[in-house]
């Protein structure tokens, strides 16, 4: 239990003015200034509605299989793929092996070359999104819900 800072009694303390400083002390001693009353804040929740209207580039998952089969289909070789989109040959290797997702930049070189579709688009389904901001469960992913377009 604390002690009083006037009578270093072990008992439960105030805050209290006491000659222009804020000082603790026992409900015995607070009789020699003003009591200072802390009310508990009350935490106002507030529900934001969000309107997000863009739309966001994916991958297709199956994005090695369709490079691999478009590739086979025309007769190239890694190499020669790679020369067309001024790329190495070993990172079409790695993309075809699915142990690297192309970026987008080169995912619309691929598109263009190989006349396959790489990159979908969706959008945020936010029209009728609501955030309770008071809710502590709310995880990242309970923010971001994609429908696709």
């Amino acid at each position: 239990m604390p002690t009083c800072s006037i009578c270093s009694r072990n008992s439960e303390l105030r805050d209290v003015l006491i000659e222009g400083s804020i000082i603790q002390v026992c409900d015995n001693c607070s009789k020699y200034g003003n009591v200072i009353e802390v009310k508990p804040k009350i935490i106002e929740r507030k529900i934001i509605k969000l309107r997000v209207e863009e739309e966001n580039e994916l991958i297709v998952p199956d994005y090695f299989e369709k490079i691999k089969n478009a590739r086979e289909k025309l007769n190239m070789r890694q190499e020669e793929l790679a020369a067309k989109i001024n790329e190495k040959s070993s990172l079409i290797h790695s993309i075809e092996t699915g142990h690297l997702v192309p970026t987008m930049a080169i995912a619309k070189k691929l598109e263009n070359i190989l006349s396959i579709k790489l990159i979908d688009y969706y959008k945020i389904d936010s029209a009728q999104s609501k955030i309770d901001f008071g809710n502590n469960s709310m995880k990242i992913g309970d923010l971001l819900k994609l429908k696709k377009d």
